[in-house]
């Protein structure tokens, strides 16, 4: 059976600033599942709008979850500057993220709440070009 340890996930833009874009959107939903792979973890869902994201994950016992932050922000922003992602500036993350544990029972929800970060969020939800995100 695999491991039961779910975590929701949410960290900001550096100032709450809305400067995702859908071009940004599509890389961390490559990039995080990714990374999540080799820190023994596996992404289940991924929200994300203008100013901050929300990932559901379920981990390993032995997944350090500070380096797997460490490395979806800090690396994620190395990447993004590098791949040109973020055209007008510099992808830049607030310094504190907040993890919440989830019990396997309330899975269904909390994903379904991950996923609709847009619909939460109006006026930052991001427009996607169908193209863009198959």
């Amino acid at each position: 059976m695999p491991d039961q340890i779910f975590l929701h996930v949410v960290w900001t833009t550096r100032s709450r600033e809305p400067v995702l874009t859908a071009e940004a959107a599509g890389f961390l939903e490559r990039f995080l599942p990714a990374i999540a792979r080799e820190e023994r973890a596996e992404v289940l869902a991924v929200g994300v709008v203008r100013s901050h994201v929300h990932v559901l994950v379920r981990v390993h016992p032995t997944t350090q979850v500070p380096r797997l932050l460490q490395r979806w922000k800090g690396g994620s922003a190395l990447a993004a500057t590098r791949e040109g992602v973020m055209r007008a500036r510099a992808l830049s993350w607030a310094k504190a993220y907040s993890v919440t544990s989830v019990s396997p029972r309330q899975l269904s929800a909390a994903a379904d709440y991950v996923r609709n970060q847009a619909r939460r969020h109006p006026q930052e939800a991001i427009e996607r070009d169908a193209s863009i995100v198959a």
